[in-house]
């Protein structure tokens, strides 16, 4: 069946499969998919379709297996409302039926167009691609295609076990990714898509999936570029043993008599709290041997991802530290004196700042720019950013800095999450999301009426997105970060 995308209009019919009369659908845009047909919505210039299934219901005898394809439907499916969330803590609907995705696109605009494809963060354990932040609708009205999507999170997402190591290895969220990208793959051209276009994007957790994904061939040739936000390029990623270990806490914690199959959500929420509470790092992706093979930085010291044009870049500022806990506790990781750290940010009075951007350099500014340097050595096109903007509202808070960049990207305003722009603060938002719309669309992200952005190549060039200006140039903190490489060697 060959997907199509149509407008129905107000007097238009559409004759189902079977024995069904037609009926008349109003005006809304339609989508033949292989599963079958979609009514979506539209909103200005945006159509939208979203809580699309892309797997079938990974609950009963599916839940901690690999996604199974979804069965053809003959009946007309309506697609105005999103999917719940996936299953975890404080989020309201969330379920474990939710691998879904969202699709919007431009109304009335014939395609092929460049998709895009978001993939949320939230440290593995938490998040959605429902949140309101992750609106595509501006990106789509640039003329793109835009994908936002759920994924297995917590214990549902990575849990290694024996009792389960005959279905998969544990890496049940990454498994969720790549089944979605086959179904994008398959499926994307119903909505104007071009399937050999295709940029996936994502923040934290989500830039490690997509590193991940980059590195494994069970999704090479699933997308064309790649934009990494905030990637925390060295972090060790869990041996196969570690996992398993977590596995046997967390079938202890949930009660060794019980089936991990037919466990109440709750338990299984209740022990997820409790292995979470000691390590954060419990329910995360793990070295399986097969779909992951390696780290990240490893991976990409070998050659071993996929060589795309890449974007690579993180913020200025990544976390805030409130208390004197956390603070004593970073600076101590740190390894560094409280006046080795002074000496190399002179400029820093407050502790609270000073583990604030050790932590920031230590596990992103330093690994962004090593991940950047080795794949710009395999001569694939390689833009790095830092992204120091803060809306004028909000300067002189102590708002994270932590996915900032994503109100921008967006162009989200007055939603959870999101602030109101000045107009200045929409100029920069307008700015950014044209290099991102322009990357997606050719592999790089230089355009008409923007500063010009240096490819990385053989020197530490990267686009400085300031208060004051956007300029492409020398990397600022490249002593210090030298000095946190030679350490990292250590």
């Amino acid at each position: 069946m060959r997907p199509l995308l149509a407008l129905v209009a107000a007097s238009a019919f559409l004759c189902c499969a079977g024995p069904a009369l037609a009926q008349p659908v109003g005006q809304f845009p339609f989508a033949l998919t292989r599963e079958g047909q979609l009514l979506g919505a539209v909103e200005g210039e945006v159509a939208s379709f979203k809580g699309l299934a892309y797997a079938a219901p990974p609950i009963g005898p599916l839940r901690w297996r690999s996604p199974q394809a979804t069965p053809e439907n003959s009946e007309m499916r309506t697609a105005y409302d999103y999917g719940a969330p996936c299953l975890q803590p404080l989020m309201p609907g969330a379920s474990e039926d939710c691998l879904t995705l969202n699709v919007f696109r431009p109304f009335g605009v014939d395609g092929p167009l460049p998709v895009m494809v978001f993939i949320h963060g939230g440290g593995f354990v938490r998040g959605t691609a429902n949140d309101l932040l992750f609106d595509g609708a501006k990106l789509a009205q640039a003329g793109l295609i835009v994908v936002t999507l759920n994924y297995r999170l917590g214990a549902l997402g990575w849990l290694a076990h024996p009792a389960l190591s005959d279905v998969g290895s544990g890496n049940y969220g990454l498994m969720d990714q790549i089944a979605a990208l086959h179904w994008i793959h398959d499926n994307i051209a119903a909505f104007g898509g071009d399937p050999n276009n295709v940029t996936l994007f994502g923040n934290g957790s989500g830039a490690t999936s997509i590193a991940l994904l980059m590195l494994s061939m069970q999704s090479r040739d699933l997308f064309q570029k790649a934009i990494l936000q905030s990637v925390p390029g060295r972090a060790r990623l869990r041996s196969a043993q570690e996992a398993e270990m977590v596995g046997r806490q967390f079938a202890t914690a949930l009660g060794q008599e019980t089936d991990l199959r037919t466990a109440e959500p709750a338990r299984l929420l209740a022990a997820e709290k409790r292995l979470l509470e000691k390590s954060s790092r419990s329910f995360t992706p793990a070295v399986d041997g097969s779909l992951v093979t390696e780290n990240i930085d490893a991976g990409f010291a070998a050659g071993h991802q996929s060589r795309i044009p890449l974007i690579i870049g993180s913020n200025d500022d990544e976390t805030r530290f409130d208390g004197e806990l956390e603070i004593k506790q970073e600076l101590a990781s740190s390894g560094e004196s409280i006046d080795a750290l002074r000496e190399l940010y002179p400029d820093v009075a407050r502790p609270s700042d000073l583990a604030a951007r050790s932590y920031t350099d230590k596990v992103f500014s330093e690994p962004v720019r090593l991940l950047a340097r080795l794949h710009a050595a395999t001569g694939a096109p390689t833009f790095r950013y830092r992204f120091a903007y803060v809306p004028e509202a909000r300067r002189g808070s102590s708002d994270e800095g932590h996915g900032r960049e994503l109100q921008f990207i967006f162009g989200v305003e007055g939603v959870p999450g999101a602030g109101i722009f000045s107009r200045r603060d929409r100029e920069v938002a307008s700015r950014i999301r044209a290099y991102w719309i322009n990357f997606a669309r050719t592999g790089d992200p230089n355009g008409a009426d923007l500063p010009h952005w240096d490819a990385v190549a053989d020197r530490d060039r990267l686009l400085l997105i300031a208060n004051d200006r956007i300029v492409s140039g020398d990397d600022p903190w490249s002593k210090r970060l030298d000095r946190l490489a030679g350490e990292s060697k250590k």
